[in-house]
């Protein structure tokens, strides 16, 4: 086990002297995709996992519903047929290659998390039990809806994550919680770790290693209604962007169909698939008049306008903003055995019991389809396209590989972070045999960064926080949402740049060091409101309609035009944009329809 290092790089006024803390391989995050690339590396070589969160309460513990794989545990079921409904939900965005690779290798990860230990549910004759979820079909889309959802009950992701944090524990994996990560070091190409602000003692440290990997998650908190937690708030992305590399298909944010109404606290997909029915004000199973076939399984973009549609067109419950979903019919032995979590979190947060009452839902920013470009091996590419940054790796929600394209499926999102950790592990891995030397630590690897925390403990603005927080999920919540438009989007536009230019002078009262979370609500905000200004930029020059993309001045598909990947840098201060093709190797695009 590596231990710290007491050596100072330098000394600057009013931030507390730094440590190097070095190992072979530094992980940053400690979600699904983080902690499995940690297992595998950690079988060979000395890992630091590094959050600002303890590992285990990290967002992937909130995921319920599943995990996808052909096991066909309960009916017949082959990998030709999960590719070819992750190809047709991605609205033919994404890569067909990368997606091969998820859904040939799906049964081997959920297997290993077997043999690690995760407690699936369980068929009656022991087998790892299977359950029903949007868009997963039968025989490229016969057929109707399949039993492909390996579950543990609606608990799934939080038994994989302690699953992952076991072994890591066992294989002398290094974790350093609650430090929040504030910088790359990328020199001359070659990434040389990170830099990062001890949020218990304050100061800043660097974290110098052979291979950098980010695992770090989602941006949806850019939005107020949204399912995941308070700590995704695009922290990954953002240091990338702010290092000159590019992200990809920003403006692909999925909305969940079914948050708990206000709060946008997930109602899992599982629900659905076990039977559930969404209800309008009138009593009426909508979804017959947009997905005639599939009902309440049509994948999550398709029920998301749905729903939204209802609540538009006054046919909300009472004529506000929610719809019904309603597990009644299931029954309590059903629902207290299958959705324990869903009845627990409805009665705690809404106090409705959903064995006697329906569930007020209404759609949740839920997860990023874009993020930072990587190969399958999950190596990040400083073009965007085809230039691996050496010894920097990412997977899971932060990664854009593209296995989601437009739209995610149910259950493809533990799958691609798991699958795509774990590959990832295995990249580095091999990379360092390869490369064994560690690059030199340039001196001035931290000034960026305390420069960035000095500032903002230094300023006297007037400008707050929270209330520049407020406006800026607000406004993406009401204009960027499941229906756009070239009006509200240009207007946003400019409102984000405003926030820009009044975040230059914002205030914190907290001018200490230990615990200082107003200093950490601050440094979020500043990459979340970068990130706002390209996923704005993306949807508005983005004139079709695709998956969760749904511009109304753009209604239709536009394979012509816009059948390519959209690549975001910011330089010299302004958003600029390139595109690549679209990988299609078995599936042709064709008109998507359930």
């Amino acid at each position: 086990m590596a231990m710290i290092d007491p050596e100072t790089i330098h000394d600057v006024k009013g931030v507390s002297v730094h440590n190097v803390h070095r190992h072979d391989v530094i992980v940053v995050g400690a979600g699904l995709a983080a902690m499995r690339a940690a297992v595998e590396a950690s079988k060979d070589y000395d890992v630091a996992v590094v959050s600002k969160v303890f590992p285990t309460r990290s967002h992937s513990g909130a995921a319920q519903g599943g995990i996808a794989a052909s096991l066909a545990n309960e009916e017949e079921d082959h990998w030709e047929w999960h590719m070819f409904d992750t190809v047709k939900g991605s609205d033919y965005l994404g890569d067909q290659d990368a997606i091969e690779i998820l859904v040939k290798e799906a049964p081997i990860v959920v297997r290993e998390y077997e043999h690690m230990g995760a407690a699936f549910s369980r068929t009656p004759d022991g087998r790892i039990a299977q359950r029903m979820f949007g868009g997963h079909t039968k025989n490229f889309g016969k057929g109707g809806p399949i039993l492909r959802a390996c579950y543990a009950a609606d608990r799934t992701g939080h038994v994989l994550l302690h699953t992952l944090y076991e072994n890591c524990v066992k294989n002398g994996v290094r974790f350093y919680p609650e430090f929040y990560v504030l910088g790359l070091i990328i020199r001359d190409n070659i990434c040389r770790g990170v830099v990062a602000w001890d949020v218990v003692n304050g100061g800043v440290h660097i974290f110098h290693g052979k291979a950098v990997m980010f695992g770090t998650g989602g941006h949806a908190r850019v939005y107020r209604i949204a399912s995941i937690s308070l700590s995704s708030t695009g922290d990954g992305q953002g240091m990338v962007l702010r290092a000159g590399l590019p992200l990809e298909d920003m403006e692909f944010l999925q909305f969940h169909p079914t948050g708990l109404y206000i709060h946008g606290i997930l109602v899992s997909e599982a629900a659905r698939g076990e039977g559930g029915y969404l209800i309008n004000d009138a009593g009426e199973r909508f979804m017959k008049k947009y997905a005639p076939e599939k009902m309440e399984l049509a994948p999550r973009d398709v029920t998301s306008r749905a729903i939204q549609r209802e609540i538009d067109e006054g046919r909300g419950i009472g004529g506000k903003d929610f719809v019904h979903l309603d597990l009644r019919h299931l029954g309590k032995d059903k629902i207290m055995t299958l959705l324990p979590q869903i009845h627990e979190l409805a009665w705690k947060f809404i106090h409705v019991d959903c064995v006697k009452d329906p569930i007020p839902i209404q759609p949740t920013a839920h997860y990023s389809m874009g993020g930072i470009p990587t190969d399958s091996d999950c190596r990040v590419l400083g073009d965007g396209k085809s230039r691996p940054v050496v010894g920097f790796f990412a997977a899971g929600e932060c990664a854009c590989v593209s296995v989601h394209g437009a739209n995610r499926l149910g259950t493809n999102s533990l799958l691609e972070a798991s699958l795509f950790g774990r590959r990832a592990g295995i990249s580095i891995v091999r990379f360092l045999r390869d490369e064994p030397e560690l690059a030199d630590l340039p001196t001035d690897a931290a000034a960026e960064a305390i420069a960035e925390v000095e500032g903002i403990l230094s300023s006297s603005g007037t400008e707050r926080v929270a209330a520049i927080r407020a406006e800026i999920q607000q406004r993406m919540t009401v204009d960027c949402a499941v229906f756009r438009s070239a009006g509200k989007l240009s207007k946003l536009l400019e409102d984000v740049r405003g926030l820009q230019e009044r975040y230059k002078h914002i205030r914190v009262d907290d001018r200490g060091q230990d615990f200082n979370m107003d200093l950490i609500d601050a440094i979020e905000l500043g990459r979340m409101l970068d990130l706002a200004e390209v996923m704005v930029s993306g949807a508005l020059g983005r004139e079709e309609s695709r998956g969760a993309h749904s511009r109304t001045d753009f209604p239709k598909r536009d394979d012509a035009k816009w059948l390519k990947h959209t690549l975001a840098w910011k330089k010299d201060g302004k958003v600029v944009f390139d595109y690549k093709s679209v990988v299609i190797t078995r599936f042709q695009p064709k008109e998507r329809v359930y």
